[in-house]
């Protein structure tokens, strides 16, 4: 902040007492960037010489720096030029260490255990194009990979792909009990991606699946098929207002997720649905070491009576300590709120605790909204967590938490990650 503001007051002086009028960029230089391309960073700042300094456009320039996988921090330098009337401009980077291995493990008290691991690098070719993969075992092996470019095509369209070969143990619900199915879902998806301005992207795209469901073991239920398979495809729309500012490891400020995506089965074999929703995150300040983080998750799908209803209740997703995938609807309400306190701060270390409460509720496949006041379907769990941070490893964060459930029928369980929960 004390540094903004001399910065600010600099360019104040240089403008004020040295010209009486706004001055024009002689030079723009970049620095500090040693694997990122110079040549990619100018291709998406909006500052550029020959036109009038303009401190709004280069703290716009720093959010978006600041928000690239390959920077940890950015600001700007501005001095008088030899030329009347003229300043020089430089923008400084710190850079990140971008090629990261994940991982995240869940259990819970009835021995549950899964875990991800998987490999990405975030700035490609010097461009902050992603690319990775995974590697997955939750009782069977799965696998996927990834790319993303969003500045591909320029600084406002870009492209991503993506493949999976998901299979997990699904539990699947029925009136008279439940049972284990193995459930597969192979798909391939592509996206394109557009930036309408530093704040508001979309994405917009296909993905084709295949889903097969094989009966493990279990109650049974003449209107559920004991195998199926199906080739499907779905439509996806995802709007992004994003207004988060970075500083390290806090965070302040307000984003929106949405989510939109309409499923149809290539031959008809089942009815179309659609499903929607949105996610509200808002992170706050406190003092010198605390941040406040919230999220609000409004989930809405088809209502069709189906055991396998699109909202899943689990551990890694929404509820810390609730179990490995334990319930499913077609709405949802959940909302995950904890405060983050830093204890240590070095160089490039920071040990960060966090008190957490996560809440949520669900509509019934097939219900109705008074669902949601079910004590059935009403799940509270608070509890605690460590992070550890390496602030120069861009999503270096390796994150512990517990969570005790205080509702009826409740479980215990521990998830670890690397990146915060939200």
């Amino acid at each position: 902040m004390i540094h903004r503001c001399l910065v600010t007051l600099t360019v104040f002086l240089v403008v004020f007492f040295g010209y009486g009028q706004t001055p024009t960029i002689a030079s723009l230089k970049i620095q500090g960037n040693e694997k990122t391309k110079t040549s990619f960073l100018e291709k998406i700042i909006k500052l550029e010489v020959g036109t009038s300094l303009d401190t709004t456009k280069m703290e716009e320039d720093m959010y978006r720096l600041k928000r690239l996988p390959s920077v940890s921090h950015a600001y700007y330098q501005v001095s008088e030029s030899f030329a009347e009337n003229q300043v020089d401009v430089v923008y400084g980077i710190e850079e990140n260490f971008t090629l990261i291995p994940f991982a995240s493990i869940f259990t819970s008290n009835d021995d549950e255990f899964a875990f991800r691991v998987g490999l990405q690098e975030f700035n490609v070719l010097g461009r902050n194009i992603t690319l990775g993969g995974f590697y997955q075992r939750d009782i069977f092996d799965s696998f996927g990979a990834h790319i993303r470019a969003p500045n591909i095509f320029g600084r406002r369209w870009g492209l991503a792909l993506s493949y999976q070969d998901l299979t997990t143990e699904e539990p699947v619900f029925l009136d008279n009990g439940s049972a284990d199915y193995r459930y597969n879902n192979e798909s391939i998806e592509a996206l394109v991606l557009f930036q309408l301005n530093f704040k508001n992207r979309f994405e917009f795209g296909i993905n084709f699946f295949t889903e097969d469901y094989q009966f493990l073991s279990g109650d049974t239920d003449p209107s559920v098929p004991l195998a199926l398979r199906v080739n499907k495809h779905l439509l996806k729309l995802l709007y992004n207002y994003d207004a988060i500012k970075f500083h390290y490891q806090y965070l302040s400020g307000f984003k929106s997720s949405l989510n939109l995506q309409y499923v149809r089965s290539d031959d008809g074999q089942l009815p179309p649905f659609w499903i929607g929703f949105n996610d509200f995150t808002y992170f706050l300040r406190v003092g010198e070491k605390g941040n406040w983080a919230s999220r609000l998750r409004l989930g809405l799908s088809s209502n069709l009576d189906t055991p396998f209803a699109p909202f899943a209740v689990d551990n890694n997703l929404n509820i810390r300590g609730v179990g490995n995938l334990i319930d499913r609807g077609t709405a949802a309400i959940v909302l995950n709120t904890e405060y983050r306190h830093t204890l240590i701060d070095k160089d490039w270390f920071v040990l960060q605790s966090n008190v957490f409460v996560d809440g949520g509720s669900w509509r019934n496949p097939g219900g109705d909204f008074s669902d949601f006041g079910d004590d059935q379907n009403l799940r509270i769990y608070p509890g605690m967590g460590l992070r550890f941070i390496h602030k120069r490893i861009f999503n270096a964060i390796f994150r512990i938490d517990y969570g005790q459930g205080i509702t009826p029928n409740s479980s215990r369980g521990v998830v670890f990650g690397i990146g915060q929960y939200f």
